[in-house]
């Protein structure tokens, strides 16, 4: 099993960008992103230089947005900060599988495709888990609750470095919250990231004490505290 120091989950963007997510990306030298309808991230080597930082602001072009995630490495002068965020990275234990969060785990979760993109990108406007493009279902498998035939709450597989497999969108509606949903959507995530070998882990807001209190509940541990930048190219 995956070791918790494995440093592929230090670089999430630039080894999902390298290997499973490699047909989603657009690359040029050592910087790469994702197709702009898929995802809003970049990434450059793991010790950037002039170069690196120039090749993915010709990706991006002039004025564009860059995420990058969790990478460590600041740009040069020029590009504009955007945003910076305080967040940790979590982590599926070395052994067990997700308990059960309830007897109804299994009531109204359905598996959601391309027909199912309109409501999904509605539910992510009202309730803001993060980045969430017309194609970022094809990232990984991502499922939902639907209650009376309308989509109430969804989680998804995002990010896929060797090994390991990020869960992500985590949303409930306002008015569907507290009945669990999100619980038993992460549970069937991770059983299944379980069955093929790997190991589930996600990120989350340091503000976002609610989120990290269910993860903790669920079994997902801390691995290391990180801060998410954005940037504008020059």
């Amino acid at each position: 099993m995956t070791n918790d120091d494995d440093p592929v989950l230090d670089d999430p963007v630039g080894q999902s960008l390298g290997g499973r997510h490699a047909r989603l990306a657009r690359r040029l030298g050592r910087a790469a992103t994702y197709l702009p309808d898929v995802a809003t991230f970049s990434s450059v080597s793991a010790a950037p230089d002039a170069e690196d930082w120039a090749d993915l602001a010709e990706l991006l072009g002039p004025g564009a947005f860059a995420d990058m995630f969790s990478c460590p490495a600041l740009p040069p002068s020029g590009w504009e900060p955007v945003f910076g965020l305080e967040g940790r990275q979590m982590i599926w234990p070395g052994s067990g599988r997700p308990g059960r969060p309830g007897a109804q785990s299994g009531t109204g979760v359905v598996e959601l495709g391309a027909d199912d993109v309109p409501e999904m990108l509605d539910l992510v406007a009202r309730t803001e888990p993060g980045p969430f493009r017309p194609r970022t279902h094809e990232l990984g498998t991502y499922l939902g609750v639907r209650l009376n035939g309308t989509l109430v709450a969804m989680a998804g597989e995002r990010l896929r470095p060797p090994g390991w497999t990020e869960i992500s969108a985590v949303c409930t509606a306002p008015d569907a919250r507290g009945q669990g949903h999100a619980a038993r959507l992460i549970s069937a995530l991770a059983a299944r990231v379980l069955a093929r070998g790997e190991r589930p882990f996600l990120h989350v807001a340091e503000t976002n004490t609610g989120a990290i209190a269910l993860y903790e509940r669920l079994g997902f541990k801390t691995r290391r505290q990180v801060t998410f930048r954005g940037f504008r190219t020059p």
